[in-house]
């Protein structure tokens, strides 16, 4: 099916210098596998205004570095714990379900 895990959910990283932290998913890459969460994985990047964008902000900034989609687990909404998703076909249409108290996502 792909990723399962979409923009705005709540997940959970499970392995790497940020396990234990929750946070909203910004963006998904998924011809890369990546997520990138809302204060998770801050890198830092020098930048300097350009020709093509001279307002940019100067300086050092720290912005959202991406996470491997293997390293994160969606939060249950009933349970506010880590979970597994999976995926129900109801009338022809289907559904995200968690597979921790079985609600749906969409």
């Amino acid at each position: 099916m792909g990723i399962r895990i979409r923009r705005d959910d709540e997940v959970v990283v499970i392995a790497g210098k940020d396990r234990g932290k929750t946070g909203k998913v910004l963006r998904v890459d998924p011809g890369k596998q990546r997520v990138y969460v809302e204060g998770l994985n801050l890198v830092k990047r020098h930048q300097r205004p350009t020709q093509l964008n001279p307002q940019a902000e100067a300086g050092v900034i720290e912005r959202e570095g991406p996470i491997h989609i293997s390293n994160v687990m969606l939060l249950d909404p009933q349970t506010n714990k880590p979970t597994r998703v999976g995926v129900s076909r109801e009338g022809g249409a289907y559904h995200r379900v968690t597979k921790r108290s079985n609600t749906k996502l969409d």
